[in-house]
């Protein structure tokens, strides 16, 4: 095991459970004067009391406490000595304690100040942990202090962004990967979250070992204001990045209802998701590829059809009754699941809305790439059946008018240049490594020049 030279006198466990953490800090850091434990659960508060051992230490005391609402800062700056916050808090999503009515909730609050579509979809969603350990670090600003809590690795991650983006005081970092397979039961990557705190630094990196074993490390950290997995590949091709490489990545048709909106087309009907068979006018069908036919190839046909009810967003959706009336009769007689949307972007939009739409969707040249798989493959698709294909909103795309065009765009994003450019900054752990920020990072212009000079010197 690693010895992370940590020599608190004042250990807090924000939720303490049972009080296991508070037991092995009791024997590990024989020096610490005082040991807190704070936990909200009154069974749980029982069963540690009951355990007269672990009271007996005078150092040790346990309070009854709600994480959102306790004074923590309060608790905290009546010590002037080195301070450290360890533990383990909920590793769910502020929607799943939704889902299942828990009311030890944050109060709501857009607290990372996302604007737009993403205040309003999946970005607002946020690990419970997250807005913990967010709090957390704000109490331990600007003194002697360390964290050590286990998490989801990429809650790690997006806590590190978190305090590069305001600019907080941060010593050192670094994480140790854990099993929580073995230890927790959980299909997750985690880690051992290590974060040392002072009043100056603002060293704005993390050294991550594959273990708790461990002594080799590779960092990630902020380059040209970006958070990259590998700094070292990343630097060797860096002038390839580009704020505004002038290349817009988009991402598919977002309209949160596939039993309506998508069908399989067998002979002249059209198959929606609830079975029905409806007979729709043509014009606003069209072939749809889903990540997965994207990540598996199948993109040279399909019978999956998708309706495409407008052609940018917040378009009229009304003249679809003068020019399909098939189809807006069948958006009528289904249009109480299309009205039971639960995502705000629906509203004071018009009916049958949809999002991820516009004239970049109508072009029948795309090269596109499925953001939830775990490799960089980017496919080259034309027309099916005469038609532009439509992709899900999973996929990232660019499309071109022309053929041309889109072969050598093809071709400079399949270079070991763009490659090795983009693995230095995707984290494969994560729901969704491929995003449009990182795919948008790459000057494929300076990559042309780049693969032409290289061409070149070969000949």
């Amino acid at each position: 095991m690693i010895e992370l030279d940590v020599n608190p006198k004042v250990i807090i466990e924000p939720t303490c459970g049972i009080g296991n953490f508070i037991k092995a800090a009791a024997n590990s850091f024989p020096s610490a004067s005082k040991i807190i434990g704070v936990e909200i659960n009154q069974s749980y508060l029982r069963e540690l009391i009951a355990k007269h051992e672990l009271l007996q230490d005078e150092r040790c005391e346990v309070k009854h406490g709600d994480f959102f609402e306790f004074d923590w800062t309060s608790l905290i700056n009546q010590f002037n000595h080195m301070v450290l916050v360890l533990g383990n808090f909920p590793w769910v999503t502020n929607s799943q304690q939704g889902t299942i009515s828990s009311e030890n909730l944050p109060q709501k609050s857009n607290f990372k100040k996302h604007t737009g579509l993403d205040a309003l979809t999946g970005k607002s969603n946020f690990d419970i942990s997250e807005w913990m350990l967010i709090h957390a670090i704000q109490w331990l600003q600007n003194r002697d202090a360390t964290l050590a809590m286990l998490c989801k690795t990429s809650v790690a991650r997006k806590l590190l962004s978190y305090i590069h983006s305001k600019k907080l005081n941060l010593a050192s970092c670094a994480t140790y990967k854990i099993d929580a397979k073995k230890y927790f039961d959980a299909n997750v990557d985690a880690c051992l979250l290590f974060c040392k705190f002072d009043s100056s630094s603002q060293n704005y990196f993390c050294d991550v070992f594959s273990s708790l074993h461990s002594s080799e490390c590779h960092r990630i950290g902020y380059q040209k204001n970006l958070l990259i997995k590998d700094i070292d590949s990343f630097n060797k091709l860096s002038n390839l990045y580009a704020v505004n490489s002038g290349t817009k990545w988009r991402s598919g048709v977002k309209h949160d209802c596939s039993n309506v909106m998508e069908f399989r087309k067998i002979d002249n009907l059209f198959v929606n998701g609830f079975g029905g068979s409806v007979e729709l006018e043509e014009t606003y069908l069209f072939p749809l590829l889903k990540g997965s036919d994207v990540a598996q190839n199948r993109i040279n046909g399909t019978n999956r059809y998708i309706l495409v009810t407008q052609k940018f967003i917040g378009e009229p959706t009304e003249p679809i009754s003068q020019i399909a009336p098939k189809t807006w009769r069948y958006l009528q007689d289904w249009g109480q699941y299309l009205d039971n949307r639960k995502s705000k972007i629906y509203q004071h939009n018009p009916r049958f809305s949809i999002f991820g739409v516009g004239d970049y969707s109508f072009k029948f040249w795309k090269i596109e790439i499925c953001g939830l798989y775990k490799k960089l493959d980017f496919r080259l698709i034309g027309e099916i059946a005469n038609k532009p294909a439509i992709l899900d909103d999973t996929v990232y795309f660019l499309s071109f008018d022309s053929e041309r065009v889109a072969r050598q765009t093809f071709e400079l994003l399949n270079s070991s240049s763009a490659i090795n450019f983009y693995s230095s900054m995707v984290f494969w752990d994560e729901k969704r490594p491929i995003k449009s920020s990182v795919l948008n990072c790459l000057n494929l212009s300076l990559l042309a020049d780049l693969e032409y000079l290289t061409a070149d010197a070969r000949r």
